[in-house]
């Protein structure tokens, strides 16, 4: 029987969950979308080999990795429709960037802003998290509404942050303070 993460947690129509193997074709299929690439980091194609390895190597131990990759799945069926990643957890001043991905079918239906309130109770409660924040592209409208959604406020522009293309743009630091 699988055992619960202790950081897995389920929200309105939503839940989420460790990364398990078995996602590793749906993560593939994601993290090769060439037009994704430029709301996050990545900069060159994963293989399954990569995959395969790393969520074989996944403990999913927040304080050990200082990140943590979750799925988010519909409560109603299982499916999985996109990502949540916790990442530069730093546990002496009790934040953590987070970056979060929705498959096209299922963007617009709140799923993406559900999440991040889901796992922002979830992180205040478990681990006492105080503020869970997020860069995102001033250009990428749909992530800021996103955010701002889900209860982040806009709390610092950080100039010329971002380079794409050749060109230097904004990004905005999105941030939600936990009780």
């Amino acid at each position: 029987m699988e055992s619960r993460h202790p950081l897995a947690s389920e929200g309105r129509g939503i839940s989420l969950r460790a990364l398990e193997p078995s996602d590793v074709p749906q993560l593939y299929e994601w993290e090769n979308r060439r037009e994704l690439w430029d709301a996050g980091a990545t900069v060159a194609p994963f293989s399954l080999r990569q995959l395969h390895a790393y969520a074989a190597g996944y403990d999913g131990d927040i304080f050990a990795a200082r990140q943590l990759r979750l799925m988010i799945d519909l409560t109603d069926g299982g499916e999985s429709v996109g990502t949540l990643d916790l990442f530069n957890f730093d546990p002496a001043n009790s934040r953590c960037e987070v970056g979060i991905f929705v498959d096209d079918p299922w963007r617009g239906r709140g799923i993406g802003a559900e999440a991040l309130r889901t796992v922002a109770r979830t992180l205040g409660r478990v681990i006492s998290l105080h503020q869970l924040y997020a860069l995102v592209s001033a250009a990428n409208l749909p992530a800021r509404a996103l955010f701002e959604a889900a209860g982040f406020a806009h709390t610092a522009t950080l100039p010329q942050w971002i380079r794409r293309d050749g060109q230097y743009a904004d990004a905005l630091l999105y941030s939600m303070f936990m009780a």
